[in-house]
């Protein structure tokens, strides 16, 4: 059997072509699982994952957890609000005093870049990054791919626009690598507040008109406005946001083509898309939540086997 080219999944940049290829191949079997009468398989009975959560997660966490659940892992879940991270804990200590209890995997998200990476190089558990601060989301950005290539037929030559509040978002960087990883085409459209100063460096197309980047994409990927990591005010007022760059029904109607609409969520309804756009059969968004935990069991399944050998 082929294995991964890591030994974590810290972000989608250390993934080559194939690593996708695997994943893909890995979690199309278990959205065979997940969908039989019993939705359970034996594979990681002798596995330990622990989900630490240093920042709010709902989709994300459930995910993962059951995820492991259907692969019959044992489970340890923390959230850093009710821990000794509140007293003062190193990020360090936090995680071999939980490794001391014979842990093989650990999920982590936390609201600082890189700390998977950091983790990584100083525990020997495997890693799976669950979003890191503003930087990556990688399982994110490959169920968002999965979902692309299971309604489309397949990812490459396809034109895909991230619409939103791309500086703060980790989706859209692990989803702009990707998705150019898999030979699509890729643009980023929001206010020029929220696009990243060096974003052109990335290879992608910049627009600041929503309806051209629409005419122009297969897919648009809509990001919320991400007022948690905001301290200072990028536009004048949600309201204006909203005219200028959200998606309502009768803008998708008004297209040159029928567009496939994609929702990492949460979902700000009425902000970034209305609910007739996001509960429309143009919407993949809750298609995308199904495929989020057969590519987690796939992740998890992938990474538990080198840790077997």
């Amino acid at each position: 059997m082929s294995e991964l080219s890591v030994n974590h999944l810290l972000g989608i940049k250390y993934l080559n072509k194939q690593d996708i290829k695997l994943i893909f191949e890995t979690a199309d079997h278990f959205k065979e699982v997940i969908n039989r009468p019993i939705k359970k398989v034996p594979s990681l009975r002798d596995i330990t994952i622990a989900n630490l959560f240093f920042e709010n997660s709902t989709r994300t966490k459930l995910s993962f957890e059951l995820a492991e659940k259907r692969l019959s892992a044992d489970v340890l879940n923390f959230s850093s609000s009710q821990s000794s991270v509140k007293k003062g804990e190193t990020l360090i200590d936090t995680v071999n005093n939980i490794l001391s209890m014979k842990v093989d995997m650990v999920v982590m998200r936390h609201p600082n870049p890189g700390a998977g990476v950091f983790l990584s190089k100083h525990i020997n558990a495997s890693i799976i990054n669950a979003g890191d601060g503003a930087h990556e989301h990688p399982t994110q950005a490959l169920l968002d791919s999965y979902s692309i290539r299971e309604k489309l037929g397949e990812v490459k030559g396809k034109k895909v626009v991230i619409v939103g509040d791309i500086l703060h978002s980790r989706v859209a960087l692990s989803n702009i690598f990707a998705l150019q990883l898999q030979g699509a085409e890729v643009m980023v459209c929001g206010p020029k507040t929220l696009l990243p100063k060096y974003i052109d460096k990335l290879g992608v197309k910049v627009e600041t008109n929503l309806r051209k980047a629409l005419n122009w994409c297969d897919v648009a990927n809509m990001l919320r406005v991400q007022n948690e990591r905001m301290d200072i005010s990028y536009f004048p007022s949600t309201r204006e946001y909203t005219q200028q760059f959200g998606v309502n029904k009768d803008l998708l109607d008004s297209l040159d083509k029928e567009i496939t609409i994609m929702h990492p969520g949460p979902i700000n309804r009425g902000v970034e898309i209305t609910s007739d756009v996001a509960d429309s059969k143009q919407s993949i968004i809750l298609n995308q939540v199904q495929n989020g935990v057969a590519i987690r069991m796939a992740v998890i399944y992938l990474l538990a086997s080198k840790i077997k050998q």
